[in-house]
């Protein structure tokens, strides 16, 4: 008898971890994820304004949506093909209307429902974004860079699929803020919470100070905007030159050229 208590207690303990080993091991708890998207107030495009400052992407009224649509669509290609994500444009000199492409890309992007596309002004001596598209008493972005403020005190969201972060207040040693490490962090987390499919950074004239230069190395690539009769050959080499030292050189944007050819009736 004892013998047989003895060989049913060793047949129990068997099988009980046999079946303790055939539970299916516990899947860790995943953190709650981060995304502030639904959370960047809304606004809505003044289309009047937005006309009279050329950002012309926002609905199809105007024929010339089409260039932008077609710096659009090379754009994408390049940045399936190398896997970019972010593009910084500048110009010359002031004036060439760096801006004012800036933000027709972006919303002729965002004409694509499935392509997220944040904006951000870095021309912090002089900020046009929050001009050009009519926003009132933006954020400043320097409090943004030194991690005093959210992405959604910063941005503003057009739509679905565009964010907009202006600024509010000139930056006086505006070099010595894009250099610093806190605005490596705040532009690398920014990535990672908006997860946007392209990144546009509205940059300074690069002949008017250092502070595309200290920049460029954030960027996967640049787009050089000049202005017909305005900018000078030597200009636009010497630009062309500095970007593809530092960046992928996208392309030059000829702005305010006021003679074009007519082709298939357009």
């Amino acid at each position: 008898m004892e013998r047989i208590q003895t060989a049913l207690q060793k047949a129990k303990e068997q099988h009980g971890t046999a079946w303790r080993r055939e539970l299916p091991p516990t899947s860790p708890t995943l953190p709650t994820l981060d995304m502030p998207w639904p959370k960047i107030p809304v606004r809505q495009p003044d289309l009047k304004v937005m006309a009279k400052n050329r950002i012309v992407t926002a609905s199809h009224g105007d024929p010339a949506h089409a260039a932008f649509d077609i710096l659009r669509t090379r754009l994408q290609h390049e940045f399936r093909q190398n896997n970019w994500t972010s593009v910084g444009i500048t110009s010359p000199t002031p004036g060439c209307g760096k801006t004012m492409v800036s933000l027709n890309l972006a919303f002729s992007l965002a004409n694509q429902k499935n392509c997220r596309v944040v904006v951000v002004d870095l021309d912090l001596r002089r900020p046009q974004v929050a001009k050009t598209l009519g926003i009132a008493n933006p954020c400043a972005l320097e409090t943004y860079f030194k991690e005093q403020s959210d992405i959604t005190d910063v941005f503003v969201r057009y739509g679905d699929n565009v964010a907009v972060a202006a600024n509010g207040r000139p930056v006086r040693f505006s070099a010595e803020l894009l250099q610093a490490p806190e605005t490596t962090r705040v532009l690398k987390a920014m990535k990672q919470r908006l997860c946007p499919n392209v990144i546009i950074y509205d940059l300074p004239p690069i002949l008017a100070n250092d502070d595309v230069m200290a920049f460029l190395p954030n960027v996967d690539c640049a787009i050089l905007v000049v202005a017909a009769e305005a900018t000078t050959v030597s200009e636009a080499d010497l630009c062309e030159r500095e970007l593809s030292e530092r960046t992928k050189m996208l392309g030059v944007v000829l702005n305010k050229c006021r003679y074009t050819p007519d082709k298939y009736g357009y």
